[in-house]
């Protein structure tokens, strides 16, 4: 089995960042409901577009899949 999303995701995490990436990260550490174990991304996407309100736009988490596929897969 691959690494969560969110695992990677949290590997991007930077209080003082200030790119989009680090504040998705951010952001999503303080979501109690992320699916922390998925590494589906039609699960997570789905997940954002419905509850994700600190996500200023879809094309972050997309550009943040990108990378996760990169490094993890």
């Amino acid at each position: 089995m691959r690494e969560s999303f969110y695992r990677y995701l949290m590997t991007k995490r930077d209080p003082n960042g200030v790119d989009e990436i680090s504040h998705f990260a951010n952001a999503a550490f303080f979501d109690q409901a992320f699916p922390k174990h998925s590494d589906d991304y039609h699960e997570i996407s789905h997940y954002l577009e419905l509850n994700a309100t600190y996500l200023p736009s879809m094309s972050v988490f997309d550009e943040a899949w990108q990378g996760y596929l990169e490094e993890v897969i």
